[in-house]
């Protein structure tokens, strides 16, 4: 049975779809026959998302909904459930970060950034779960980082959000098997390498420098780890060379690997074109950013090409 069978008639939970890794992977999910449900804060985005997802022959419903609030993913999970009368697969596409030393960028960005990437991915865990144990199937895929297991400096309450995401996965995993739903209900961790989209642009960032990271990963990859996660589900999938290699120096050389990571982040961040502080889209939505790639390598290509100039 070829993949888009498998998908064809699904639906699929998508949140943080208006933009990055959840609007490339609607866009795909659609294109492969399922009926997919996009959410994010950004309604006017979503609603002209659907629109192009159905004008292209794929079925799209789209809910303005902010994760962080549980009464806005009951809403999401029971739009879908009142429109499809089921939910196959429930993407936790969340994340947002605040980018700068821990102790001059603001609580409350830290906070926030705590209320969307763990408080609302597990409100959206716990909807899927227990509709998915309702129905006696269903697939949860967590979007995590390789920060989940190797944090990077600049960005602590970020990777301290991705870690809680792999525990948590971790932890249903269990659950699940003590149950016995193991094989019937799957909870699937994506964690990628830092990806141009326009996260970067979204972020808080009190560095004073526009945010860069090397060498950054295209969308597509992860893109098609999440589509595939939909029907095959791994319990942690490491996207691309460079993701493998970060966890294996990490499980080896623990103290070695963060370091050297630190420091390779410190000396990126000091490449970057100047720029005055911002709390980016972390509190609200901003009108900038609704494309799948970021074009932070780009930008980054020629911040380098100025320097040598």
């Amino acid at each position: 049975m070829s993949e888009k069978s498998d998908l064809r008639g699904k639906t699929i939970v998508i949140t943080g779809a208006s933009s990055g890794l959840g609007r490339g992977a609607a866009e795909k999910l659609a294109g492969e026959g399922a009926n997919v449900v996009i959410a994010a804060r950004r309604g006017r985005v979503l609603d002209e998302l659907a629109e192009q997802i159905r004008a292209a022959g794929g079925v799209a419903l789209a809910v303005e909904a902010d994760v962080s609030e549980p009464d806005d993913i009951a809403r999401l999970a029971a739009a879908a459930l009142d429109r499809f009368g089921r939910i196959d697969v429930w993407i936790n596409n969340v994340g947002i970060g605040a980018l700068g030393a821990f102790w001059e960028v603001p609580i409350e960005d830290h906070a926030r950034v705590i209320d969307v990437n763990l408080k609302g991915l597990l409100y959206g865990a716990h909807a899927a779960l227990r509709q998915f144990r309702a129905q006696g199937e269903g697939i949860l895929v967590n979007v995590g980082s390789v920060e989940s297991e190797v944090p990077l400096v600049y960005q602590s309450s970020y990777a301290a959000s991705k870690a809680a995401v792999l525990s948590l996965s971790r932890g249903l995993n269990e659950e699940l098997r003590l149950t016995g739903e193991q094989h019937t209900i799957k909870v699937g961790t994506i964690m990628p390498w830092a990806v141009d989209t326009p996260w970067w642009t979204h972020a808080a960032n009190y560095t004073g420098q526009a945010p860069r990271m090397a060498p950054m990963d295209d969308p597509a990859a992860t893109i098609d780890a999440i589509v595939q996660a939909c029907t095959s589900p791994k319990e942690e999938h490491r996207i691309g060379v460079k993701a493998h290699i970060a966890d294996i120096s990490h499980r080896l050389f623990p103290h070695l690997t963060e370091r050297l990571s630190a420091k390779t982040a410190d000396a990126e961040s000091q490449k970057g074109s100047p720029v005055p502080p911002t709390t980016g889209a972390i509190h609200a939505p901003i009108d900038e950013g609704t494309t799948v790639e970021g074009g932070v390598r780009e930008r980054m290509r020629r911040e380098d090409a100025a320097r040598r100039e």
